[in-house]
């Protein structure tokens, strides 16, 4: 029987160097800066620039863009050596042809789940069909603003099969991610998770401020969750 796919992991919403170089040390797959100024994780082009160049071979950044104008979604990204776009606000396919160059950069496109039984009702399959030239759909809670708030939204009621790779998000932790890969992982083409303030330090004031121990723990309960479904 084959082994399926590992999940992928990014650790996102990233703002000090440190935090860069704990999500490498712990075997991120990708790191994750947010280009929206509204958030309280923005950081500049600029400064994502420079996080950005203290990857090594094979992390990938990703550059998350909120109803970013084209000319600036693509200068940003051009600013970033093997830069993803993730376009988390309420982009058309065409606006996300057009900011990732269509076709220059690669690009993810978030989808906004209800929460509650309201999740059944998003018909996901149309929305991947939809967006059939993003590379992921990244899904992510729907509540008021852009960014899933570290809620999470009820996995279950997804589709049982998705022709897509997915990117499960919105309030995942170190002691749920494993619930979450096993819930997805059959649902659709490959499964990746992301996190953010399920990693960060405890205590207000510490949105973009990441716990080195949060991730290893996170990543390790990603692993574990491989394991174990390969073992099944």
């Amino acid at each position: 029987m084959t082994a399926p796919p590992r999940t992928r992991i990014k650790i996102c919403g990233l703002t000090r160097e440190a935090d860069v170089d704990a999500a490498v040390e712990a075997g991120a797959d990708a790191v994750g800066f947010v280009l929206y100024a509204a958030s309280p994780r923005a950081v500049t082009a600029e400064r994502a620039a420079a996080l950005a160049a203290r990857l090594p071979p094979f992390v990938t950044p990703v550059l998350l863009f909120v109803n970013a104008a084209a000319p600036a979604a693509l200068e940003a990204l051009g600013r970033v050596r093997g830069a993803i776009a993730q376009f988390h606000g309420d982009e058309t396919p065409q606006q996300c042809e057009e900011a990732s160059g269509h076709g220059r950069f690669r690009y993810m496109r978030a989808a906004r789940i209800p929460m509650g039984t309201a999740g059944a009702g998003f018909d996901l399959v149309k929305y991947a069909s939809d967006y059939s030239h993003a590379q992921a759909i990244l899904l992510d809670a729907h509540v008021e603003g852009y960014g899933g708030g570290g809620k999470a939204f009820d996995w279950s009621l997804l589709p049982p099969a998705v022709d897509a790779h997915l990117v499960l998000s919105g309030g995942l932790t170190p002691a749920n991610v494993s619930d979450g890969i096993r819930i997805l992982r059959a649902r659709c083409k490959t499964l990746s998770v992301d996190v953010s303030s399920g990693v960060e330090i405890d205590g207000p004031g510490n949105k973009g401020l990441k716990d080195a121990g949060k991730i290893r723990q996170f990543v390790a309960a990603a692993r574990a969750a491989d394991s174990a479904f390969s073992s099944s």
